[in-house]
């Protein structure tokens, strides 16, 4: 059975991220981002490559199934720009 992980991002540093996401993020099968061009630059930093699907606003509607695709294919890690998915995140209202 595949999981679905919510994995924390910094806020601002980039190197401000625990060695646990980036297990995480390293592990997973693909990483859902609110924002693929900001989660790559935190991937490149921390020299990730795994695959990306954004979920954002204006393709949320396609985004939610391509992530439960994913989860079908295997782990998937939830990510936003900054902060935590849902519960602490800077750019939800």
């Amino acid at each position: 059975m595949s999981r679905l992980y919510v994995v924390a991002t910094p806020i601002g540093n980039l190197e401000d991220v625990s060695a646990r996401a980036l297990r995480v993020l390293g592990e997973v099968s693909a990483i859902a981002a609110e924002d693929t061009r900001v989660t790559s630059r935190l991937l490149a930093r921390h020299g990730i490559h795994k695959p990306m699907l954004s979920y954002r606003a204006p393709v949320e509607r396609r985004g939610l199934p391509r992530v439960l695709g994913a989860l079908d294919e295997g782990d998937v890690a939830l990510v936003s720009d900054a902060g935590t998915p849902t519960v602490s995140d800077p750019g939800q209202a």
